[in-house]
């Protein structure tokens, strides 16, 4: 392993996922597929290289990783740990942020209750996001994540072997919103709208692998989530019913965690491996978390082909890793 620049780097060579010698934090697995609570760290952008070293170790093994009693940070302390794990994107492609690179995801804007990865409709998709908790419902407002990668190992061999040459084209444009617009019946939520014309407000389109490579681990995981538009070189009815088929098996309870939100909670999941879900359980409380997303890279094949944009340019958005 080498440390470059005060941030973790790894090459796959380096990596022993069933290891458990964690000397500088505690790791304490939260379901089997998915999931571990963090013990043994005051989160900052003070921490030693060992100790982001071990927690990027934890992040790639669990996929999501869960620190509690982090009450002392802030946006900017949010911010400088983070950029220990990563570089920080712009908040979002089309969305403002805060100048800490910080996207409030905020219900009084909707609630991402669908499964989905971060931003993939664009060619550079996160490696990493950062959520912490912010302002929370009196009950509900979980979320659940699902391991892709265990998703993957677990298909059938011929299903292994369709997936495997898919892609699929997927869009900020996509099914999920215009169902949520469809349910609004009568009056208009202002606010909600304004967001959600400014979220369409350029249009990104991105042909992905359905089976992606992961850059650090070399495993295979499924992308998938509701940004997809439509399965490559299948017709409307079949490209729904592959759509719905792989979703079911990334999401099947067993191959997912979901946790209960505290104040001073902070999650960090590994974007290139996880789908998540907000879950709308909370009426009409108020929910804030604030997310910050590092830096990922263009999807590669198991052939070895790169993810190809259709539409929209993301150089702004986020460098390449």
């Amino acid at each position: 392993m080498t440390i470059t620049q005060d941030r973790a780097t790894f090459s796959i060579g380096d990596l022993d996922l069933a290891a458990d010698d964690y000397s500088r934090i505690t790791v304490q697995k939260v379901a089997e597929s998915i999931g571990a609570r963090i013990g043994g760290v005051r989160l900052g952008g003070d921490l030693d290289a060992e100790t982001v070293a071990e927690i990027r170790r934890a992040l790639l093994q669990h996929k999501v990783i869960f620190f509690s009693g982090q009450d002392h940070l802030d946006d900017t302390a949010q911010y400088e740990f983070a950029g220990l794990l990563g570089e920080p994107t712009l908040p979002h492609p089309t969305v403002r942020g805060n100048e800490h690179g910080v996207l409030p995801i905020n219900s009084d804007h909707g609630k991402a209750n669908s499964w989905h990865t971060d931003v993939t409709f664009v060619d550079r998709v996160p490696a990493i996001s950062v959520l912490r908790a912010i302002e929370l419902p009196a009950y509900g407002g979980t979320t659940a994540w699902a391991n892709t990668v265990t998703a993957y190992d677990r298909l059938p061999v011929a299903l292994k072997a369709l997936v495997d040459r898919l892609w699929a084209v997927h869009t900020n444009l996509y099914d999920y919103v215009a169902e949520r617009d469809e349910k609004r019946i009568g009056g208009i939520d202002v606010a909600e709208q304004a967001y959600r014309d400014e979220f369409a407000s350029q249009v990104f389109e991105t042909e992905h692998p359905l089976v992606r490579v992961h850059p650090e681990t070399g495993e295979r995981a499924i992308l998938a989530g509701h940004f997809i538009k439509r399965i490559v070189g299948l017709n409307t009815h079949d490209s729904t019913d592959v759509f719905n088929l792989i979703q079911r098996h990334v999401t099947r309870l067993e191959n997912t965690v979901r946790w209960s939100w505290s104040p001073g909670d902070l999650a960090i999941w590994d974007n290139r491996a996880t789908e998540h879900y907000g879950v709308d359980d909370y009426g009409n409380q108020k929910r804030v978390l604030h997310r910050i997303t590092l830096a990922g890279d263009v999807p590669v094949s198991v052939d070895g082909v790169a993810s190809t944009p259709r539409k929209g340019d993301a150089s702004a958005f986020s460098s390449l890793t």
